[in-house]
């Protein structure tokens, strides 16, 4: 089934199972969650032409403890439950296909988030800038500014210094 939706519009809400996948089309969505102090803080960014799902609450229908939120207007396909059954029963190579997006999937999250705990700010949106060059004039500064770790009149200093 394909979908669509409007920037700042919630595809997935904390506290509910998952209970599809997707796979994103058009647009940038981003997982975020509240931390203890309840700011928002942004997890990563997903763009166009990737498989999107919160794995570990879908596959074990639990409820999740994260958001994930259109930041552009966003179309998307749907997988239900359901049809993820019948492609399975369907498609011989099905499981092993989803078992390496799924592996694949969570390298590229490892491999994101883990070299931005070794460097400063600046260097975290510098390599920001060289590794995701398309997004950064597609999402908002305040949801930049989340993800990096740092305040937005910090991001604002760091782009003027670099200019």
């Amino acid at each position: 089934m394909f979908k669509e939706i409007k920037k700042d519009e919630y595809f997935q809400e904390a506290g509910r199972i998952p209970r599809e996948i997707i796979f994103l089309v058009n647009g940038i969505m981003r997982i975020c969650y509240y931390n203890n102090k309840g700011e928002e803080i942004t997890k990563y960014f997903m763009e166009e032409n990737r498989f999107m799902a919160d794995i570990n609450s879908y596959n074990q229908e639990i409820p999740s403890t994260e958001y994930i939120q259109a930041v552009t207007d966003c179309s998307y396909f749907v997988l239900s439950r359901n049809a993820m059954r019948e492609l399975s029963m369907t498609i011989i190579e099905w499981d092993n296909i989803i078992s390496k997006i799924t592996a694949k999937g969570l390298a590229d999250k490892v491999n994101k988030i883990s070299p931005m705990m070794s460097e400063d700010a600046k260097e975290r949106y510098l390599s920001f800038l060289e590794k995701f060059p398309n997004l950064a004039n597609r999402i908002p500064l305040s949801y930049l500014a989340s993800y990096l770790g740092i305040t937005q009149s910090s991001l604002s200093r760091i782009r003027r210094s670099i200019r």
